[in-house]
């Protein structure tokens, strides 16, 4: 599910899409550090599907949009796991997008 924090970023990126029918973008999500591997690399690749399909309903055709799910693996603050503090792990917590075309 998309939290209604994220919806208003959501709804400017759908616009944007929508006004630049020729842009193609990656959304990329990312866990922190905690948990297991294989669960941060599903959890993430679901956060990016879970926008993708967002984007889809805002009217942005699906053959637009890549949804990649990177886990823990490529952190915002590289910070040790068991040393990183509470807002450290939120960095860490996030998607972003890349133009692809």
């Amino acid at each position: 599910f998309i939290r209604k924090d994220a919806q208003p970023t959501l709804n400017e990126l759908a616009e944007l899409l929508a006004k630049n029918p020729d842009i193609s973008i990656q959304l990329s999500s990312h866990t922190d550090c905690r948990g297991q591997d294989r669960y941060n690399e599903r959890l993430s690749q679901d956060r990016a599907q879970a926008a993708v399909d967002y984007l889809i309903t805002k009217g942005i055709p699906a053959e637009r949009l890549t949804a990649k799910g990177y886990g823990e693996n490529v952190p915002s603050v590289d910070c040790l796991c068991s040393r990183c503090s509470e807002e450290e792990h939120k960095a860490n917590r996030r998607t972003t997008f890349k133009v692809l075309e």
